[in-house]
């Protein structure tokens, strides 16, 4: 889902030796290099003070630049060393300046006595920045890497609806309809009447029956030459919507309701809200479509 098969591992070992300890307890994460020598002068420091606030929750964690470039990446690490406290998966603050046993403690004195950790005890993972992360990336348009991201955050919160949600409208988002269905299918039940994983629903519903494009040329010319017949307006509308061609999909229905807003019991009008719907209400897109309608339905 966008990462190759060696940066997915790198991810999981990051995922295993930083993140899942960050859920419990504060972890000092080092970026260092075996040929870099201030890493070596602070190396016994970071682990002679992690050693100490051990039984505080802090633990100390290594990554060696040289053989995890890709997660160096990721933090954009530009020089070593450099050194992050990170908690429940997220930075929180920058140790790097910290090169004596008192700079260090006096930070970690700092965190410790403003974060939530408690030894041994597992408190509830927040994911709302990662779902942040993970919604910025599919609206950017990177569909494969947002469902890399929101399939990590539901393997952490299982029973997580806007993570459920995601996944499924980043996989059909990608044209990954059958691994959308295999995700559907994994769902708790209890999350099943949630609006989250109802909108990702929705859009699925409408993307099952994806043309191919020799169809979806057909179906458009079998819209063009005859605009009367509603029949044909919105089997292309349903077509352009599952290829990914929201805007005509949009402009066919919206004509449809100009002409007969009555027509099959509002059918037309009943497919447009379901695309809002699968889109999302708050999508900038579905408000001017919105508009477009009001203005037709009310003047």
């Amino acid at each position: 889902m966008g990462l190759n098969i060696d940066e997915q591992k790198a991810v999981d070992r990051f995922r295993k030796t930083v993140v899942e300890p960050s859920m419990t307890g504060l972890v000092i994460l080092d970026f260092w290099a075996e040929w870099c020598g201030p890493c070596k002068a602070l190396s016994p420091v970071l682990e002679k003070v992690a050693g100490e606030y051990a039984d505080k929750g802090v633990v100390l964690a290594k990554v060696n630049v040289d053989e995890e470039q890709f997660i160096a990446a990721q933090f954009q690490v530009r020089s070593i060393p450099t050194v992050y406290a990170m908690f429940q998966g997220q930075p929180v603050a920058d140790l790097t300046n910290a090169r004596s046993e008192s700079q260090l403690k006096g930070i970690l004195d700092q965190l410790l006595a403003k974060l939530p950790i408690h030894p041994g005890e597992a408190p509830k993972q927040d994911i709302a920045p990662l779902v942040a992360m993970a919604e910025e990336v599919l609206g950017e348009g990177d569909a494969p890497r947002a469902a890399g991201i929101y399939a990590q955050i539901v393997e952490m919160a299982p029973h997580d609806a806007a993570a459920q949600g995601g996944l499924l409208r980043a996989l059909i988002a990608a044209g990954e309809i059958e691994q959308a269905e295999a995700a559907l299918a994994l769902v708790p039940e209890e999350l099943a009447a949630d609006p989250e994983v109802h909108r990702a629903l929705a859009a699925l519903t409408l993307a099952r029956n994806k043309p191919e494009d020799s169809e979806l040329a057909a179906l458009r010319a079998a819209a063009t030459a005859d605009p009367a017949d509603m029949a044909a307006g919105l089997a292309y509308a349903e077509a352009a919507f599952a290829a990914g061609e929201r805007d005509a999909a949009a402009d066919k229905l919206l004509a449809m309701i100009q002409v007969d807003r009555e027509w099959n019991e509002g059918a037309a009008k009943a497919r447009l809200l379901q695309i809002f719907e699968a889109v999302g209400l708050e999508d900038p897109w579905v408000a001017g479509q919105r508009r477009r309608l009001s203005l037709l339905l009310f003047g």
